[in-house]
């Protein structure tokens, strides 16, 4: 068993699983939703619309984070105002500013000469190089994420399977397609910086998807996923400690294998 625990026993290793468990259980709750409401080119949008905002940030010397944050909520806030236009569809309006805040930060970013690391850390990340202070931040925002999600459990159902429903139930669809909004965002902005904003959609989209694939009830989904989550950030780290591989993509690659794998299975049982 030394192969398994010996990974372990070095601090940022520790250090690495404790984020990327944090990161799991934040990502399964938000994206089981994502998966429920078929909002997953929402969270690919999402997730690389951040990228001026952290450009921004980065050149006039502020938080990542923050720039993140800011960029985010003005690419949510955009879905929001561009969907409610009768002619076009929420797709539409997501793949217009898809483009329009990634052209944005490309642009930013080919300003200036001393980019390169800082733009493969925001695409990557850099899960063994977390520290104390991340963790305190992936588990603020996990708390706050388990709270939207209980105290808005049941307009997020009504949201997912029926919106005319929802709203002649008085579920009030628009405030709970917010709320959704804001917890996808949460999920995405606290994680980039752990995993980069290409592997934060996998573990967003593959535990909740591989899961949905043998469960109906939405608990059971989310706490699927969670294992799931959990599992490839361990199996991950083991393997890119002995692969040398770089650690977050070896996750995200992990559990997007794990979605295949239940999916073959869920296809063998069907026969």
């Amino acid at each position: 068993m030394e192969w398994f625990a010996d990974p372990f026993e070095v601090s940022f290793v520790r250090q690495a699983l404790w984020a990327a468990v944090l990161v799991s259980l934040l990502c399964a709750l938000a994206g089981t939703w994502v998966v429920m409401r078929g909002m997953a080119f929402l969270g690919d949008a999402m997730s690389h619309g951040m990228l001026p905002g952290v450009a921004l940030a980065a050149l006039l010397g502020a938080s990542p984070v923050l720039g993140a944050l800011a960029a985010a909520v003005a690419m949510a806030a955009g879905v929001t105002a561009l969907g409610r236009l009768r002619r076009m569809s929420q797709d539409t309006a997501i793949g217009l500013l898809f483009a329009g805040m990634l052209a944005l930060g490309v642009i930013i970013v080919s300003r200036s000469d001393s980019f390169a690391v800082d733009l493969t850390g925001f695409l990557f990340g850099d899960v063994l190089a977390v520290r104390d202070r991340d963790l305190g931040h992936l588990a603020a925002a996990l708390a706050v994420a388990a709270l939207v999600s209980l105290l808005g459990h049941r307009m997020f159902v009504a949201l997912a399977f029926d919106p005319r429903k929802a709203r002649t139930l008085g579920m009030r669809p628009r405030l709970a397609h917010a709320l959704l909004l804001g917890l996808v965002t949460l999920a995405i902005v606290a994680s980039f910086h752990v995993v980069g904003t290409l592997l934060v959609f996998g573990l967003l989209i593959a535990p909740p998807a591989a899961m949905a694939l043998w469960a109906r009830r939405i608990p059971v989904i989310m706490a699927g996923a969670a294992l799931l989550g959990v599992g490839a950030a361990v199996a991950g780290l083991l393997v890119s400690w002995h692969l040398g591989t770089a650690a977050g993509a070896t996750i995200a690659a992990v559990a997007v294998a794990l979605f295949f794998v239940s999916a073959l299975a869920s296809r063998l049982r069907a026969r």
